[in-house]
């Protein structure tokens, strides 16, 4: 059930909110209810929004080697030559 719900807010700070709603392609009602139903959601439950570094796992592939694995391969193809 949707319920309306008045609140007093510097100008500054709703004119800032509209833009970043704005930005997210939201409402600022939309926006404003998503902070509250994560501040009211139990800690284990799976929030609706997910970070941007969250929306990129799986998109790469994990290396074969390590950093340090690699690093040793160059240096001994490098000095070691037959």
């Amino acid at each position: 059930m949707i319920t309306k719900l008045t609140l007093s807010l510097e100008k500054e700070i709703i004119e800032e909110a509209k833009l970043v709603a704005k930005k997210h392609g939201k409402s600022l009602s939309k926006l404003i209810e998503q902070y509250l139903k994560s501040l009211t959601a139990p800690s284990n439950e799976v929030k609706e929004e997910k970070s941007e570094l969250l929306k990129l796992k799986g998109s790469f592939i994990e290396p074969k080697m390590s950093d340090s694995e690699v690093l040793m391969e160059a240096l001994h193809k490098k000095f070691m030559k037959p």
